[in-house]
Order: C-alpha cells, then structure tokens, then sequence
C-alpha cells in the first residue's frame, strides 16, 4: 500500500541531517494519508453494514411469525422471488467469484452485481434459508473498496489491498471481530499459503477497527460475546488430547459435509430452466426440512444459543447436524444467496455436544468450540482466523485449544479445497486433484 517505489541505499544515504529533519518536522508521526483512507472505507463499510442489518432483522421479526406447515408455502414463495430478482437484475455469484476477482481481476470487485446480492440475500435469509450474511457484507464492502480505488486513481497492488481492506471491514462488522475478520479476508483467498497478500494485512486491521467502531454503535452488537458458552478453565494438558480429538471429529463432518454439498450441487445441476425454477424447489426442500426441524431454520445465530444452553439428546443433535448440513447445500447450490460460515459453526456445536454426551467426564464447551473449529477450517481453510473469530465470538479465553483444533481441521482437509477458486491457476487444481 505505501509507496512501491522506495529510495534506494546510496539515496537514502546522500540525504542530509537538515533534509531528515525537515521530512519529520512536516509529519513527525508514522501515520500517513493511507491510513485515513483506510478508516474512511471502514466507516463507510460499517455504515452500510449496520443498515443492511436493521432491514434483515427487521424481516427476520416479520416473518419468524409462520411456523409449521405455513413453510411449505413461504420458502418456496421466497425461492420464486430470490430467483426472479437473479433472473432480472443478474447472478451476483458467491464467494468463489470473489477469490477468484482478487487474484485474476487486480483485486477489482463489480458494484453492478450489488443491487442483486443485496435483495435476493435479504429474501434468503429473512425466509429462513441456511445462509448468513457474511458473502453479501463482503461482496458489497469489497466492491465499494474497489470503487475508492478507481476514484482515487491507485494501480496495482494497491487496488487489491483497498479492496481486501473493504472486504475485510464487512466481516468484521458480523463477526464483531477486527483481527479475526482481517485476517480472515486474507486467509480465505488460499487453500495453503494463510496469508497471500501480506501487505493487505495493515490496511484490513485499520479498515476492521473503523468498520467494528460504526457497526457496534449502529447495532449495539459486536461488544459481547455472540453466544453464552459456560465457561471453561484450562486445568489439565490432558485437554489438548481432547482437543485434537475433537479436531478430528470436526474434520470427518467437513469431509461429510462436502460430499453432501457436492451431491446437492449435482442434484441442482440437473434442473434445466430458468434459476427462478431451482430456487423455488430449493425453497419447497427447505420448507420441509424446516417443518421436520425448526433448528435448521435460519443461519444458526440464535439458534445456536439454544444448543449450547438446553439439553437434547445426543442422536437427535446428530440428526439435527447432519440435516443442517443438508440445509447449508439445498440454500447455496439451490441459487439462494448467503455464507455458510454461521452454519458450520452450528453444525459443529451439535456435534461436539452430541459426542460429549456419548462420553461421560468430556467438557461440553470444549467439544463445541473445537468441533466448530475444525469444521470451519476444514472447510473454508482458515485456521488462523477461525482461532480468532470462535475466541472472540464464545469468549473462551484459552484460544491455544481450539487452535489445535483449527490446524488438525486444517491439514487432514482434503487436498482439493471446497472453494474451487482456492486454487489460483489450472494447473494448481489438476494438482489437487491427483
């Protein structure tokens, strides 16, 4: 981000006393014009974030109110709706697109697809689809990032960095987390390296910090912990066994999960028409489900709390998983818009307490928090950020367990990521696929 050209030695060498003095007589402080730049785009994007969320919950209340067979009709109505504002105005993509426009497009995001992901992910979610609004937050952040960058004339590097710094300001204004959203908008971009565009890294923070300051007093979210763990004391190294053990747990329901996701995607694939077509059925499927199971309603902010602090028996919060992970695949292959970052998280804490229960003595905070760890980096490949995002978001202090539990979900991944776009060339993929 700062300047690509530096002095070279023999200059630097040549300047005088009075010349340094002078450069540090007119700014004294390390602090330049960028860092303005960057906490404006994080206003901005804490700004924006804050609206989107009113109007979502705004829906959500509204339509939470029908429940039971009342779904059968709404979700599909939704999935009709979603599809025809898709048809008209444009497929807006979802996270891939976004990868892939970072390492292919100069880091250049396309505000046109905006208006698209912004109403079809409003419908998706307020109707109880299993998607949170992290792909829309960063999408639309992202892309204001890039609209900065062209008015302000930058080139290269710097457009990427702008627009990472954007990205990066529409996590965190979810997650309420300005390391963990930094770091995630970096990590995400790979499937090995953790963090490809290190000088993205400074002016995601700056960006994060804006965007949590705005969106926290918009919302009044953000302060607090998201969910109410009980707490847990890290007594005994005995807890790290449990942790990687936990970490493995996580990692089979990744690779579950993304056989699930893989043959929904198949199944959706098959449907010829226009996307309004799918998205109706996906919205019938998961008006189903959603009847059966009022847990997999939704992308599990709430409803996670209900997990992790009331008691169900151990086979039904399996069942309950493995049906939320077919939720998570129906909304997004269904052409339902939305980030599953939330529903893996809930998927998890199922699974990690379920398999608590079925194991007398095991400490049922710890078993969550690493299952959500490790299915989340499993998945997504980001375990630096996971570490950081679950700590802040449970309050669980020790964050050394679940990043244990992070990097084994991490490293027995599968070796071809599930965001495709992970891999920035062809032969990177035909790699991962040997």
């Amino acid at each position: 981000m700062l300047p690509n050209k530096r002095p070279s030695t023999e200059q630097t060498q040549r300047w005088t006393f009075s010349q340094l003095f002078g450069r540090a007589r007119r700014n004294p402080f390390i602090i330049s014009r960028w860092v303005l730049r960057w906490v404006v785009v994080g206003t901005f994007c804490g700004l924006f974030a804050g609206l989107y969320w009113n109007i979502l919950e705004l829906m959500i209340h509204g339509l939470q109110k029908f429940q039971g067979p009342t779904l059968l009709f709404l979700m599909p109505l939704a999935g009709l709706i979603i599809g025809v504002v898709i048809h008209y105005l444009g497929n807006p993509g979802e996270i891939g697109v976004i990868v892939d426009n970072i390492h292919f497009q100069g880091g250049r995001l396309d505000a046109r697809k905006n208006p698209s992901m912004i109403l079809a992910s409003l419908v998706s979610i307020s109707a109880g689809g299993s998607a949170g609004p992290e792909a829309p937050l960063v999408q639309v952040t992202g892309s204001f990032g890039t609209w900065v960058a062209n008015r302000l004339r930058l080139e290269g590097e710097d457009v990427r960095s702008m627009s990472l710094a954007a990205m990066a300001a529409g996590f965190t204004a979810l997650f309420g987390a300005p390391l963990g959203g930094a770091m995630f908008a970096l990590e995400i971009l790979h499937h090995q390296h953790i963090v490809e565009y290190y000088e993205a890294l400074m002016p995601a923070i700056v960006s994060s910090c804006a965007s949590y300051l705005v969106f926290a007093a918009i919302t009044h979210l953000g302060i607090a912990p998201t969910w109410h763990f009980p707490q847990y004391h890290l007594d005994s190294i005995d807890d790290f066994a449990v942790a990687i053990m936990f970490g493995i747990v996580g990692v089979v329901a990744g690779w579950i999960f993304m056989g699930i996701f893989r043959g929904s995607d198949r199944v959706f694939a098959m449907i010829g028409g226009p996307i309004y077509l799918r998205t109706t059925i996906a919205g019938l499927g998961l008006g189903i489900l959603a009847t059966v199971l009022p847990l997999t309603r939704y992308f599990g902010h709430e409803e996670l709390d209900e997990i992790v602090n009331q008691s169900f028996p151990a086979l039904f919060l399996l069942a309950l998983a493995l049906a939320k992970m077919a939720a998570i695949s129906m909304t997004v292959t269904g052409g339902w818009r939305g980030g599953f970052i939330i529903p893996l998280f809930f998927t998890g804490a199922c699974i990690g307490k379920a398999v608590a229960a079925l194991i007398p003595g095991l400490n049922p905070t710890l078993a969550m928090i690493c299952t959500m760890a490790a299915i989340n980096a499993a998945v997504t490949r980001t375990p630096i950020s996971t570490t950081l995002l679950l700590s802040k978001l449970t309050n669980f202090s020790p964050l050394t367990p679940i990043l244990f539990a992070s990097l084994i979900g991490f490293f027995l991944a599968p070796k071809a990521p599930f965001i495709a776009s992970q891999l920035k060339s062809g032969q990177e993929a035909l790699i991962g696929h040997e």
